[in-house]
């Protein structure tokens, strides 16, 4: 099976690649363009396994100008998790590359994809699309997203069904649900409480320390992007991809102490806009059709997380 994967330099994806690579059946076809907020030694260092594996070819490519036809030549997959991430830089002058790479270069996938109607495409969301919900949230709640980021995943997957109903593009959508452990972005939470705790610098708060996430380790959701890979049930839906557990920020900041022998100084600040105070992921639907069931539990996540952090410090 030949599988395209973008963004495959980042976290989700070079560990998505790796996994792939495992089945003597596979051919992974991985692009990246190097933009985002991971700096370029890190996504080097990600791709470090995969560049002399016999079944993997890697082009670093912006595939806002790629002809697009030619690179899904042969693809029987298209996993697409190329794209800005980030809330709170999505504000403002900043949000120009986040409607280029997170809007049209998908839109331009599914225009190339109406001749290759048969290639799967993955399309890779985020929990950010539903915003501020109470409660467990379910793949029928109103999405109603509380940041310029969100707005530009949610529109990706208004495309994605707009091309299915039209021209029965094979899609899924995934959302995800805060993805964490090794090669973790460096902008995001557990990356930089790691690092300052680590560094004897305080950790920085946004808000009190009460927001709470559904905290997914990265062999959970990659597991779970291999599920939508394969089974035929799961084209035109779209599914939660949670984790085992949920923690509150300060719960987490406890946790890290422990696992450190580390006393942590918090600063706290303001709290951000466009940040949901919680978010609760309903798996059902992907327990019922993906056989998706998270098994990683924030403590063995975060000791990993740790390990690999305190790896890159010595560098």
């Amino acid at each position: 099976m030949n599988i395209l994967v973008t963004g495959a330099a980042g976290f989700i994806g070079s560990h998505l690649c790796e996994k792939l690579l495992e089945n003597k059946e596979n051919h992974v076809i991985g692009v990246d363009h190097f933009i985002g907020p991971t700096p370029y030694p890190l996504k080097q260092g990600s791709l470090s396994k995969l560049m002399n594996h016999p079944r993997f070819t890697f082009m670093q490519k912006d595939l806002y100008i790629t002809d697009l036809h030619a690179l899904l030549k042969s693809v029987d997959i298209v996993v697409h998790l190329a794209g800005i991430p980030g809330v709170r830089s999505s504000w403002g002058s900043d949000f120009e590359p986040y409607v280029t790479n997170n809007i049209q270069v998908t839109q331009r996938f599914l225009e190339a994809l109406k001749s290759s109607p048969d290639t799967r495409f993955i399309y890779a969301s985020t929990s950010s699309i539903y915003g501020q919900k109470s409660g467990k949230v379910s793949e029928n709640e109103l999405p109603e997203p509380l940041s310029p980021y969100g707005v530009t995943k949610l529109a990706g997957e208004h495309l994605c069904r707009l091309y299915r109903k039209n021209f029965q593009i094979p899609i899924v959508i995934l959302r995800f649900f805060t993805v964490y452990g090794p090669r973790q972005r460096p902008d995001m939470a557990f990356h930089t409480f790691i690092k300052q705790i680590l560094t004897n610098k305080p950790i920085t708060v946004f808000g009190d320390g009460t927001q709470s996430r559904d905290f997914t380790y990265i062999s959970d959701c990659v597991n779970g992007i291999m599920a939508a890979m394969k089974k035929k049930e799961a084209i035109g839906k779209t599914f939660n991809l949670g984790g085992l557990e949920r923690a509150s920020v300060n719960e987490v900041i406890q946790l890290l102490e422990q696992l450190t022998g580390e006393k942590a100084t918090i600063s706290y600040l303001p709290a951000i806009h466009g940040e949901p105070k919680h978010t609760y992921a309903d798996i059902s639907l992907a327990q019922t059709i993906l056989n998706y069931h998270p098994k990683v539990t924030l403590l063995e996540g975060l000791t990993k997380e740790i390990s690999y952090i305190q790896s890159i410090l010595k560098e």
